[in-house]
């Protein structure tokens, strides 16, 4: 943990770039919790509506994001970018907190936030350039170090926040917060992160429609299709698992938030771990390790009888999420490695894949089956997108690894 802390640490940029991301994750621990209860209680909108709404913001944040990697590409500029999506957030979180309606719930929500979550890609794609420059070597250290700053965020912010609002008879003012987070992240990358140079000289020969070509080609889509069967484990256990708590474990509400606050710390411990891990392993062999180990914790899940079996599964949990939750991110810029911005451009279309897949298992679990049995489907489909990723890239780990 701590020489991966100090291969991220050691360049002025990722430092700034892991605060950046922070920010990020603030914004979206700040107002996440309370966007359905603010969407539908508190602004009127129906429930059908609102699950629409959510469906094409995810659409409209993946046409963003490699709109936005592309574009990055092209003019080898992440500064002015950022600032340019930063300044949505402010404008996004400002204007539903200032002109609380649903008309400008449903704008921002849609159109203008979503843009603003493209810089969860960029910001990868930034540290993905100096990893390159670098030689790569670091790639899977710098990403760990990034991507546990959100978690971070994640574990700190959500409490501190509904202490805030304690007493309060509107969630509006997360809004309030997630804008003047958005407004110091600005304030930062302007102060702080330096200019780029020229970009590359091979940039302007990729069109926006070749690049998007690039992403559905066989080579490329296959493999997401693979990375997102297994993610979309971790949006079937975040549905169940608090079903299965105070259902068939016979919990009671106090215990969803515990368990998942306990899981949340050791994931930021363990993704570090697993960072020292891929020095010695293959990504797709470190990635299959958690798959594998997810889709039994999912399968014992599903058994789960009483709270304290649950509790005794929050290690192999946290452990094995950590896996799937940070190891991805490097596979995935892989695909495209060199190009910085389209490669990271890809963490939000397997985002949007992997929601998709978990809705799916859900319908289908509860169609057929109990939450208990729709753990049991989402540990299948994690055990399916495993032995897709090995036939895809098992042989060639294996052969690299040898070597």
């Amino acid at each position: 943990m701590t020489s991966t802390l100090l291969i991220a640490f050691r360049h002025p940029v990722v430092r700034l770039s892991m605060i950046a991301i922070f920010l990020f994750g603030f914004t979206g621990a700040a107002t996440s919790p309370y966007q359905s209860v603010i969407g539908i209680t508190e602004l009127g909108l129906s429930d059908g509506f609102y699950s629409i709404l959510i469906f094409m913001a995810a659409a409209v944040n993946v046409v963003a994001s490699l709109w936005v990697g592309v574009l990055a590409d092209r003019i080898g500029n992440y500064r002015i970018l950022l600032m340019t999506v930063m300044t949505f957030g402010v404008v996004g979180y400002g204007l539903v907190y200032a002109v609380p309606s649903a008309a400008s719930f449903v704008v921002c929500t849609l159109i203008i936030l979503p843009v603003y979550n493209a810089m969860n890609s960029l910001l990868f794609a930034n540290v993905r350039a100096i990893a390159n420059a670098g030689g790569g070597r670091d790639a899977a250290a710098i990403n760990s170090g990034v991507r546990a700053a959100i978690s971070v965020a994640w574990v700190l912010v959500p409490g501190l926040v509904a202490l805030v609002l304690a007493g309060s008879g509107s969630m509006l003012p997360a809004y309030l917060l997630a804008c003047l987070g958005c407004i110091v992240n600005l304030a930062l990358v302007f102060l702080k992160l330096p200019a780029a140079g020229p970009p590359q000289e091979i940039s302007h020969r990729h069109s926006y429609l070749a690049s998007f070509a690039k992403v559905l080609s066989p080579k490329v889509f296959w493999r997401l299709m693979a990375v997102s069967l297994i993610t979309s484990t971790l949006h079937v256990n975040a549905a169940v698992q608090p079903l299965i708590i105070t259902g068939a474990a016979g919990g009671k509400v106090t215990d969803i938030g515990v368990i998942v606050g306990i899981v949340a710390f050791l994931e930021v411990v363990f993704i570090f771990v697993w960072a020292r891990i891929q020095l010695h392993l293959h990504p797709v062999t470190a990635l299959a390790a958690g798959t594998v180990l997810y889709a039994v914790y999912l399968a014992l899940l599903g058994f789960s009888s009483a709270p304290w079996q649950i509790y005794a599964l929050t290690t192999l949990s946290a452990f094995a999420a950590a896996a799937l939750i940070s190891i991805p991110i490097t596979y995935i810029q892989d695909l495209i490695a060199d190009r910085p911005g389209l490669g990271s451009s890809l963490i939000s279309v397997n985002l949007f894949l992997s929601g998709g897949l978990s809705a799916i298992l859900f319908a289908l679990g509860t169609r057929f089956s109990d939450y208990s049995g729709t753990s049991l489907l989402g540990a299948l489909a994690g055990t399916a997108g495993f032995a897709l990723l090995i036939y895809l890239d098992g042989r060639g780990a294996r052969r690299r690894s040898a070597r």
